[in-house]
């Protein structure tokens, strides 16, 4: 009988393993991106109370927010492409990537947007009453007053965000995404030797985690002001 622990497959494994962190990096960087976007669009309707749209978005960010992500990406896999079929639109042969990258950006923009409209909501209100009254509009109020101010408020959340989203990526592997859990898996499923695999994966999450919080940590030094 072979070992039950093999240190030795733990360096054997790593280079392959890491071979996938690109997939994992993709996930997090479209979903971080997307997400930002929508959630500040999200932010906007809330705070500005759009009518029909406002409870429409408030119930979205209730049900993202209580929900497991591997939830909202099966029904984002499985329903999505039941509900585009209804108007002529076929999906089904969409690489399962494309599914997966949408259910964290739909997830991603629920967060942001509380994220985005807790630091716009930060900013005193004399402030957009001062921009007013020297003829500023309600867009170069938001753009020059209130952002500049709401992202240093919504900065360290945002780091938070980003770090929460890559440890949350393994979930992938539920689809079928060969990123780096997929890939210890399937080396597993040939060696017979699971463990080692797993315990790479663990280690690049929390060197990954390590370096994007000591990174977030060092950027809010130098831009947030004392």
């Amino acid at each position: 009988m072979g070992k039950l622990f093999d240190v030795a497959l733990v360096f054997e494994y790593m280079p392959v393993i890491l071979s996938r962190f690109p997939v994992t990096l993709l996930i997090v960087s479209t979903s971080i991106i997307g997400g930002t976007l929508l959630g500040f669009l999200i932010a906007l309707v809330r705070l500005y109370r759009v009518p029909v749209l406002n409870p429409a978005v408030v119930s979205y960010i209730s049900f993202i927010r209580g929900t497991p992500v591997i939830i909202q990406m099966f029904l984002v896999y499985y329903g999505f492409p039941l509900l585009l079929l209804q108007v002529g639109i076929n999906i089904n042969r969409w690489d399962k990537l494309y599914f997966v990258l949408i259910s964290y950006m739909l997830n991603n923009a629920a967060f942001m947007a509380e994220i985005i409209r807790s630091a716009i909501a930060s900013v005193p209100a004399g402030q957009t009453e001062a921009a007013h009254s020297v003829g500023l509009s309600g867009f170069q109020t938001l753009r020059r007053i209130v952002l500049p101010q709401a992202f240093f408020t919504a900065f360290p959340a945002f780091g938070t965000r980003v770090v929460n989203t890559l440890e949350s990526t393994s979930l992938a592997f539920t689809l079928g995404i060969l990123d780096m859990l997929g890939q210890a898996q399937a080396i597993g499923v040939r060696t017979y030797h699971l463990l080692e695999g797993y315990v790479v994966v663990a280690l690049v999450f929390i060197a990954a985690s390590m370096l994007l919080e000591k990174g977030f940590a060092w950027m809010e030094r130098r831009l947030i002001p004392n």
